[in-house]
């Protein structure tokens, strides 16, 4: 399942560090379409559990918004907060 134009600029809108859909490169809104894939990718590793291929790429997937988000938060804690309650992936 691939992100629609329309999902992409949601994500950039809401998430995004400038709120505008050309806000593309921002850490925030990396992160959004990361968690948005993991997402995905965690469903479909529900149905077909030897999906080895699928499973390399959510884990570096997942390595590569921990780092996005560990960065944010070593520069800017409360965009980091903001992001991570926004998402939904932290306690």
């Amino acid at each position: 399942m691939r992100l629609t134009k329309i999902e992409k600029e949601t994500l950039f809108e809401t998430f995004g560090a400038k709120k505008s859909v050309q806000d593309t490169g921002s850490t925030e809104s990396q992160v959004a379409i990361f968690t948005h894939r993991i997402k995905h990718l965690t469903h479909r590793l529900k149905t077909h559990k030897k999906d080895k291929a699928s499973r390399l790429g959510l884990t570096k997937l997942v390595g590569k918004r921990k780092r996005l988000l560990s960065y944010l938060k070593r520069e800017d804690l409360a965009r980091y907060r903001s992001i991570v309650a926004g998402l939904g992936l932290r306690r």
